[in-house]
C-alpha cells in the first residue's frame, strides 16, 4: 500500500522519502518503483523524461530521522493501533510542529491514532484503496481533536495526486468500508436462510443487480481471513448494530481455512491457475403453463412481464381471479410469495413470485412458495426462460435477493448521511469507485424510488421481526416528502 501510495505522489510532482523498519526495505521499494515506471514507459503510459525526473525525486530512507523537514507523512503500516500510535510517537520530534501526521488506517479510530500525542491536532486519516495507482478514492478523515485546515489540505493533496478526495467523519469503517457491510452481510443472510446456492447468488446479483461479482465471488476475491475480521470488527464498533451483523458461515469457513482463491477454496474450489469451478445453470425447462394469470396487487410490477407472457405464446387470463389450472404470478416488494398468495386467497401450489424491480434481460428469478408443486414450477421455468434467458429457482424469502440487497446498501448509506458522516455525493462517489457498484447507493435508491425502498425494508422488517431493516430516518422522511436522497436539510 505504502509503495501505491507513494508512486502516484511521485508522479505526480512531490518529492518524496521511503522509511521502512525492516532493513534495505525502503531502498528495495525505490527500485521497485523505478522498475515499475521503466514498465509504464514501455507500454507508452508515461512519458521517459518524467519516469526519469520521478525516480530522482524518490528517496530511500534509512533511519526515521532522514524523515525530518517532510511536510506530510503518511504511514502505511500494519493494522495495529499501539503500533501506529508509537510510530508518531516516535515522528513527533523528529518533525517540525506544523508537518501532518496522516494514517492509511482503514478501520481504527483516527482520535485514538492522535491521543497521547503532543499535537493530536494535526493527525489526520489519508485512506488509500488498493491497488492505490488504480483505486481513484481517498477518503480524508479528521479525528476529533483534528484541526479542520488539515483535512482541507490533505483533500486538495488527493486531487492534486490524482485522485477523487471525500471528507469522513472518524467513525468506524468510515465511507467505503461502513457502506460495504449491506452487500456481503445481507448476501451471507440469504445463504443462512437457506433461500438458495452461493452460485445462484452471485449470478442473480451480477445479471440483475449489476455487481461486479457476488459475495461469495468478492469474498474468495479478498480472503475470509481478512473479510470476516473487518465484518466482525465494525459490527463490534458499532455495539452490536443489528445492520451490520455478520453470520457464522464466514466464521465456520475462516477457522477451517476456507478463505478463498489463495487457498484454492472458499465458497468455490480453484484449479492451480486460480480458475475457479464451472457452475452452470440447470437445463432450461420446455414445460408451458396452459395459461397465466398477473397478480393486480401491484400492476406496475405485473406490467413488466406481460410482454414475455405474450412472446412465449402462453394465455394471459384478464380475469379477476384465475382458472382453476391458471399459473397464479405475483410481484413480491419485500414481502414473500406466501404471503402474497394469502392476501390474495390463491393456491399456493400453483404460485410463484417473480423477481421484477431489477433488470429481466438476462436472468429471471422465479421464487416458490413452501407448497408450489415441481409440475407448476417447471411451467414457470419454461415460461420465463422460453426467450433463452437463465431462470434461477429460489427458495421462498422476504425481499427475493436482488431488492432485499440493494434496499439494505441503500439503507446503510442514508444512515452514513442522516449521521453526518460524509456528504450525500461523495459517499455515492466514494462507493462506486471504492466498491465498483454499479452506482452510488443514494442515487440506486433515488432511480428505485425512496417509496419503493422503504416499502421494501418495512415488509422485510415486518417479515422478519429484525430491527437489522429498520429504515433509516433520512430514507423515510425523504421517501415521506418526495425528496432525492441527495436533498440536504438547511
Amino acid at each position: 500500500m505504502g509503495r501505491g501510495i507513494a508512486q502516484i505522489a511521485v508522479l505526480a510532482g512531490a518529492r518524496i522519502r521511503l522509511a521502512d523498519s525492516r532493513e534495505g526495505a525502503s531502498a528495495a521499494a525505490r527500485e521497485a518503483l523505478i522498475a515499475t515506471f521503466g514498465m509504464l514507459v514501455d507500454k507508452g503510459k508515461l512519458d521517459p523524461v518524467q519516469a526519469d525526473a520521478a525516480g530522482k525525486r524518490l528517496q530511500a530512507c534509512g533511519d526515521l530521522r532522514e524523515l525530518a523537514g517532510c511536510h506530510v507523512i503518511v504511514e502505511a503500516i500494519v493494522e495495529d493501533l499501539d503500533a501506529k500510535k508509537s510510530l508518531f510517537k516516535s515522528l513527533e520530534p523528529i518533525l517540525g510542529p506544523h508537518a501532518i501526521l496522516a494514517t492509511n488506517t482503514s478501520s481504527l479510530s483516527v482520535t485514538a491514532i492522535a491521543a497521547g500525542l503532543t499535537h493530536p491536532e494535526r493527525v489526520a486519516g489519508f485512506h488509500f484503496f488498493n491497488p492505490v495507482p488504480l483505486m481513484k478514492i481517498v477518503e480524508a478523515i479528521g479525528g476529533l481533536m483534528t484541526a479542520p485546515e488539515i483535512v482541507d489540505y490533505l483533500l486538495a493533496l488527493g486531487r492534486q495526486w490524482g485522485h477523487t478526495a471525500v471528507r469522513a467523519k472518524d467513525t468506524p469503517g468510515f465511507i467505503v468500508n461502513h457502506a460495504g457491510r449491506g452487500f456481503g452481510t445481507e448476501g451471507m443472510r440469504i445463504l443462512a436462510e437457506d433461500v438458495t446456492i452461493v452460485s445462484t447468488l452471485d449470478k442473480i446479483l451480477r445479471d440483475c443487480a449489476g455487481f461486479k461479482l457476488g459475495p461469495g465471488e468478492l469474498f474468495d476475491l479478498t480472503g475470509l481471513d481478512v473479510s470476516h475480521p473487518v465484518m466482525e470488527s465494525i459490527y463490534h464498533q458499532y455495539y452490536e448494530e443489528p445492520r451490520f451483523r455478520p453470520q457464522g458461515l464466514t466464521r465456520q469457513m475462516m477457522i477451517a481455512g476456507l478463505v478463498g482463491k489463495k487457498v484454492g477454496r472458499g465458497f468455490y474450489r480453484y484449479d492451480k491457475d486460480g480458475k475457479k469451478d464451472p457452475t452452470p445453470d440447470p437445463a432450461p425447462a420446455t414445460a408451458l403453463p396452459p395459461r397465466v394469470w398477473l397478480s393486480r396487487a401491484r400492476p406496475e410490477l405485473a406490467a413488466r412481464l406481460t410482454a414475455l407472457i405474450n412472446q412465449a405464446g402462453v394465455t394471459l387470463e384478464e380475469s379477476e381471479r384465475p382458472s382453476a389450472d391458471a399459473l397464479c404470478v405475483v410481484t413480491p416488494l419485500g414481502d414473500d410469495a406466501t404471503s402474497c398468495c394469502a392476501r390474495e386467497g390463491l393456491d399456493a401450489s400453483r404460485s410463484v413470485g417473480i423477481e421484477t424491480l431489477f433488470d429481466i434481460t438476462r436472468r429471471r428469478v422465479v421464487m416458490t412458495t413452501p407448497a408450489t408443486s415441481r409440475e407448476y414450477c417447471e411451467m414457470a421455468r419454461g415460461l420465463f426462460g422460453a426467450d433463452g434467458a437463465a431462470v434461477s429457482v429460489i427458495r421462498d424469502s422476504a425481499g427475493l435477493i436482488a431488492q432485499r440487497v440493494v434496499a439494505h446498501i441503500v439503507n446503510v448509506a442514508c444512515e452514513i448521511a442522516q449521521q453526518g458522516i460524509a456528504d450525500p455525493l461523495d459517499i455515492d462517489r466514494a462507493v462506486t469507485l471504492g466498491l465498483g457498484y454499479p452506482q452510488g447507493p443514494l442515487a440506486w435508491g433515488d432511480q428505485l424510488g425512496p417509496q419503493t425502498v422503504l416499502t421494501i425494508l418495512n415488509n422485510l422488517q415486518q417479515q422478519t421481526g429484525d430491527a437489522r431493516y429498520r429504515p433509516s430516518a433520512w430514507l423515510q422522511r425523504r421517501a415521506m416528502l418526495g425528496l432525492s436522497l441527495h436533498h440536504k436539510e438547511i
